[in-house]
């Protein structure tokens, strides 16, 4: 190699002979996107027997989902998505041996979740719980599963904040209401003693809320739960594209997704810190615990905060189950993979709260 020779160009030279050594046609076009051939995806193999046969018992959605445009339409929308919550809260809280009641915290509803026994060692601490659903779905009594699922099998109180939403409430609603709360719970415990958390929206929630705790000033929480974030809400991240059709959940970015992450964003750029947190920094995060699956479309999306935490010099523990959609560890609540994400969070908290 010539003496002088730049790392940059090295290594373009090395990539070059890579290439033309693997086989790949001369003039290569450069930052085109590829066309991939349709192909059939088997069941995920080394998933267990519980995730193997719900993935192979759920019919194939169509990819195309048309999104709804005006106030009514949303209602409607969510209406009929959430609607199919009602009245299933009690009778899954006596399935896992909750009890849940409602009431308010600084003018917003709360569902209190308590387990029937606490882990002594979680006596003193709370978990908040912040729903998914794209900032759209999600409210009431829809918002509430995770939550039981949390306090059941990390025996930890949890608080379910059910914060406003579009199309009546777009940002900063929801994270006005996450810090309102949290700053009411902070009132009667240190911030070491409480967690904050969600899956999807509820996640990239979350990171917001931190991200506004620090610029006020305020504490932040002991430790914090990530389950697959929404932290981008363009169509940036690579497993947007690459597992869509994949995921048997999101199903594809076009559609109502990307419809909702503009209504949540009203007026502002969807690239705002608080509304695509990964574009913001990371200093002076909590100890941060993250769940994902390799057909999850936010795979990207988790991948990319936990990178941006460890860069940050934040304790980010990552975990990546084998075949498993976007929230799967919800939706077949009753398999290995379900069981692990709650057990290994409990074991997190207990590891991080003081």
């Amino acid at each position: 190699m010539k003496r002088g020779l730049t790392v940059a160009v090295a290594l373009t030279l090395f990539l070059g002979a890579a290439v033309a050594w693997m086989g790949a046609p001369a003039g290569l076009a450069q930052g085109t996107s590829r066309t991939i051939d349709a192909r059939d995806i088997p069941v995920p193999a080394a998933a267990s027997q519980a995730l193997r046969d719900s993935i192979a018992a759920m019919p194939m959605m169509p990819i195309a989902d048309s999104a709804p445009s005006t106030a009514a339409e949303w209602e409607a929308f969510v209406q009929q998505r959430d609607g199919a919550a009602d009245g299933t809260l009690q009778p899954l809280a006596a399935a896992f041996g909750v009890e849940v009641d409602q009431f308010e915290v600084e003018g917003v509803p709360i569902y209190r979740v308590q387990p029937a026994n606490v882990d002594p060692r979680h006596e003193e601490h709370r978990f908040l719980y912040v729903h998914g659903g794209a900032y759209v779905l999600g409210g009431g009594e829809a918002g509430v599963m995770e939550a039981v699922l949390i306090a059941s099998r990390a025996n930890i109180q949890v608080i379910a904040i059910d914060y406003r939403m579009p199309p009546a409430h777009p940002f900063p609603a929801a994270v006005d209401d996450a810090v309102a709360v949290y700053r009411h719970v902070l009132g009667n415990r240190p911030a070491s003693s409480i967690a904050l958390g969600g899956t999807s929206a509820g996640g990239g929630l979350t990171l917001a809320t931190v991200r506004r705790l620090i610029e006020l000033g305020v504490d932040v929480p002991g430790a914090i739960y990530l389950g697959t974030p929404w932290a981008d809400l363009t169509d940036a991240s690579d497993t947007i594209h690459t597992n869509e059709a994949i995921d048997r959940v999101l199903l594809e970015y076009d559609g109502w997704l990307s419809a909702a992450a503009r209504l949540y964003a009203g007026d502002h750029e969807l690239t705002h810190r608080l509304i695509s947190p990964v574009y913001g920094d990371f200093d002076g995060f909590p100890p941060t615990y993250l769940i994902s699956g390799t057909r999850d479309m936010l795979l990207s999306d988790t991948v990319r905060v936990h990178r941006k935490l460890r860069e940050a010099g934040v304790a980010a523990d990552l975990n990546v189950y084998e075949g498993m959609s976007h929230a799967g560890y919800m939706i077949v609540a009753d398999s290995p993979e379900s069981q692990q994400v709650y057990a290994e969070l409990g074991d997190f908290l207990l590891e991080h709260l003081k």
